[in-house]
């Protein structure tokens, strides 16, 4: 059964470099969007723009994952799952392809995703650039996993 593994988690979690490592261990297909930003509009698009040009990106890749898993292939989503209709919605979508989704959680300390965000903003080689005041203008869409989701933490455990 092709499984779609969901990443959620804030900025600087960890989501890229582990759906770096999923799309190995499980012969996933990676859908990381940051990416597609970064290549379309530029790795700092404007605030203003920035929510109409993530919404296309999501609506041009939805046709692509979904007929991934609907062949077989397993698909890693590293969309971040803010919100939780988010979440509902795409394992929705999952179940309606036969397919399982797999929910991983990745978190780290303020401290330690603010350095990560500025180590990978100095990089030549990001996706997009994230300025100090984002990290907290952002938080407040960010809404944590709920009593009832069940998801499984970076080293495979599976949590309740």
């Amino acid at each position: 059964m092709a499984t779609a593994h969901l990443l959620f988690g804030y900025l600087g979690s960890g989501k890229t470099s582990f759906a770096k490592r999923l799309e190995i261990e499980h012969k996933a297909v990676r859908f990381t969007p940051d990416e597609w930003m970064a290549r379309l509009f530029g790795d700092d698009p404007p605030a203003d723009r920035f929510p109409e040009k993530a919404e296309a990106i999501l609506e041009l890749l939805e046709p692509l994952w979904t007929r991934c898993l609907s062949l077989g292939l397993d698909v890693v989503l590293d969309y971040g799952f803010w919100k939780r209709k988010e979440r509902d919605d795409v394992r929705a979508v999952v179940e309606k392809l036969g397919a399982r989704a797999c929910l991983y959680r990745l978190e780290c300390t303020d401290d330690e995703a603010r350095r990560r965000i500025e180590a990978r903003n100095q990089a030549d080689e990001r996706s997009l650039y994230i300025a100090p005041e984002t990290y907290d203008a952002l938080r407040h869409r960010f809404e944590p996993l709920d009593v009832d989701e069940v998801w499984v933490d970076a080293d495979n455990r599976t949590v309740r």
